[in-house]
């Protein structure tokens, strides 16, 4: 199941080198088993996920289980959007399934968060389940199977595609009228391929280089890498289309959405990338309102866990309470008509 090409994963070339100049380089996820292995069966009700909902790679996958119809068939389990602190007996940084903490930002506990209800022995930190095999990992998303008390794949990329090849199997509750993310027509595949690239390097894993490297020069380049593809995006949707490749939409959708729903509430500020705001490209705005108006959605994400994840782990944890003109978000994502023409 293992893609290394770079839609998937970076290139690991001197990571450690560049990570001491200051570049941010992403791992490599270590699990890549498949849903349809002899060892993973495609069932309904046998797998189950555990997210951060301020993740933009769990988001993928969220969108995948409720566009296909699987929020009855795959379980999940939900993990407070800060990690843990210095005082934390297991260490800091850990992903943690805490529904008790207070979000900062609300003053509140947040409704979506759980305990571990996947593996059985209610585990608190998401680095357990991967320590159970035997693995120093603590990523998430997990794709986990409850039968064989097993990790799947832990790499975003591949779930989202098992899922829509699986989907039928797996129970989807939406039968033939599901929506096909990655079609058989080997045209349209290509196209998916490309727009996956572009994506990936320059705004998915960009946004992460542009927020997380500490070099200005890499910073620079990847704040103009994503801004140029933006542009991109916007010309391509000039001409009337709906989705990226035209009237269906795909796995190249779904994969930039999680990146273009965080940018103006949240990485504008956080990542650096001041450049522009989605609503200053009108086309790329509505696609954006477009694809969160599609059912399954809006749920399937929570700038509040945004906000709260990635401000509340700044150097002072203050988390940002804007933008809210010309309205606030999520709420803005109703309307296409805010788009500057």
């Amino acid at each position: 199941m293992t893609d290394t090409t770079t839609s998937t994963e970076e290139d690991q070339t001197d990571a450690g080198a560049r990570r001491k100049a200051g570049e941010f380089v992403r791992g490599v996820s270590g699990f890549r088993h498949a849903i349809g292995d002899a060892d993973f069966p495609a069932e309904a009700g046998r797998y189950h996920l555990f997210v951060a909902l301020n993740c933009p790679w769990c988001h993928r996958v969220t969108l995948a289980r409720s566009v296909l119809g699987l929020q009855d068939s795959i379980t999940m389990d939900v993990a407070f959007p800060n990690r843990t602190g210095e005082d934390d007996p297991a260490g800091p940084n850990l992903w943690e399934f805490s529904p008790d903490r207070v979000a900062s930002l609300t003053g509140q506990t947040l409704p979506e968060c759980t305990v571990d209800t996947g593996t059985g022995r209610a585990v608190r930190l998401a680095k357990e389940v991967y320590q159970a095999e035997g693995s120093d990992e603590q990523s998430v998303p997990i794709l986990y199977d409850k039968v064989a008390g097993r990790i799947v794949n832990n790499e975003s990329a591949e779930i989202i595609r098992m899922l829509d090849a699986q989907a039928e199997a797996l129970g989807s509750s939406m039968g033939a009228g599901r929506p096909r993310l990655y079609p058989e027509d080997a045209d349209l595949r290509a196209e998916i391929a490309a727009l996956n690239e572009r994506i990936y390097v320059t705004i998915n894993n960009g946004a992460y280089k542009s927020g997380f490297s500490s070099d200005q020069t890499v910073y620079q380049n990847a704040f103009e890498a994503y801004f140029e593809s933006l542009a991109w995006l916007d010309s391509l949707l000039s001409n009337g289309r709906p989705y990226l490749t035209g009237d269906t939409f795909t796995e190249a959708d779904l994969r930039l959405f999680p990146t273009l729903y965080r940018h103006d509430p949240v990485y504008y500020v956080r990542m650096k990338l001041n450049g522009a705001k989605i609503l200053d490209y009108p086309h790329l705005w509505r696609w954006l309102c477009r694809v969160h108006a599609l059912p399954g959605v809006a749920e399937s994400g929570s700038l509040v866990h945004c906000r709260q994840g990635y401000f509340g782990r700044s150097w002072n944890g203050v988390v940002a309470l804007g933008p809210l003109k010309p309205m606030s978000y999520p709420e803005a994502y109703a309307h296409p008509e805010l788009a500057k023409r």
